[in-house]
């Protein structure tokens, strides 16, 4: 080893980007034939590239388990970061073409309901009229399908939570809670009350997503911190569109994030109404979400910039 070698530099020698790249690809689908195939090599091939591979690091990367190849502990470990360089390098090329072309780019983000309209939407609709040429690609689902998707490189960043598992490979800057209220159809029967009780309330149908959900877990807690069983009657639903159109058809009532809830009842030409109820609770906090030491896109910190002045 010379003097200014270090160790890293000795393990690694001979390392190409080839090798990481079937390393990569044989994680992803388990069999040397199909990952070579994707990658434009013949079998024979690959099989010298994975060789080469493992003379240089000098540990076995691969078993077998059946038909297929199973990766090693330390292929396991190399493949994974194998595919961080590589989210790298696809980040880095679209550094460079946005830098070269200046105001233009495209940005991939996710978000769940409230803040895609509080948070999100104010800011496309000024990047739109500062910088026409960028064009952006918005995902809205729960903060799990979001926080994979940043992980996978699918999503620049995402407004949501960070489930717990993975808060050691994201970070959040937190935009804060989301306060919830009730929406029913208008025309409801109990907007025609003069006041509004608990008990009104259970008289009817709810409708809102799964109770793994943080707005359903919040639900929860409101109905058992003032006393009351949740309503015996209710929709469980992941669609939004599904759960308007409930709210449409039916006298079912909905807790929603207050942004959205405003949104869909803003002017009497609107089919839905805000309860004049303070349910008094919000959601935990959220945020922009982004993969832990990633180096975003100019154009998503651009946007980011904007979501973080309008907070």
């Amino acid at each position: 080893m010379s003097d200014r070698e270090t160790p890293f530099d000795a393990s690694f020698r001979g390392l190409k980007l080839g090798h990481l790249r079937l390393l990569s690809e044989l994680r992803a689908v388990g069999r040397l034939g199909l990952a070579a195939d994707r990658l434009g090599l013949q079998q024979p091939a690959a099989s010298r590239l994975l060789a080469e591979l493992e003379e240089i690091i000098g540990h076995p990367i691969r078993e077998r388990d059946g038909r297929s190849l199973k990766l090693t502990e330390v292929g396991e470990a190399l493949a994974r970061r194998a595919e961080r360089v590589f989210l790298e390098l696809k980040d880095a090329v679209r550094d460079i073409e946005e830098a070269a072309s200046g105001n233009t780019g495209h940005i991939r983000i996710g978000s769940v309901t409230g803040p895609a309209l509080s948070h999100l939407l104010p800011a496309l609709r000024h990047l739109r009229e500062q910088s026409p040429n960028i064009t952006a690609e918005v995902v809205v689902a729960t903060s799990d399908q979001l926080c994979e998707g940043v992980l996978s490189g699918a999503l620049d960043f995402a407004l949501g939570r960070i489930p717990s598992h993975l808060s050691n490979r994201l970070t959040m800057r937190t935009l804060g809670t989301e306060p919830l209220a009730l929406v029913v159809r208008r025309g409801h029967p109990i907007l025609m009350q003069s006041q509004i009780g608990i008990e009104d309330l259970r008289r009817f149908d709810w409708v809102m997503s799964g109770d793994e959900t943080p707005l359903a877990q919040t639900v929860m807690r409101w109905w058992s911190n003032a006393g009351y069983p949740p309503p015996t009657r209710w929709i469980s639903t992941m669609s939004f569109l599904f759960t308007l159109a409930v709210l449409k058809e039916t006298d079912a009532i909905s807790p929603l994030a207050l942004p959205v809830v405003q949104s869909f009842t803003d002017g009497v030409s609107m089919p839905f109404v805000q309860v004049p109820f303070d349910m008094g609770v919000a959601v935990d906090a959220l945020g922009i979400v982004s993969r832990t030491d990633a180096t975003l896109p100019p154009t998503a910190e651009r946007i980011i910039g904007m979501i973080l002045r309008e907070s």
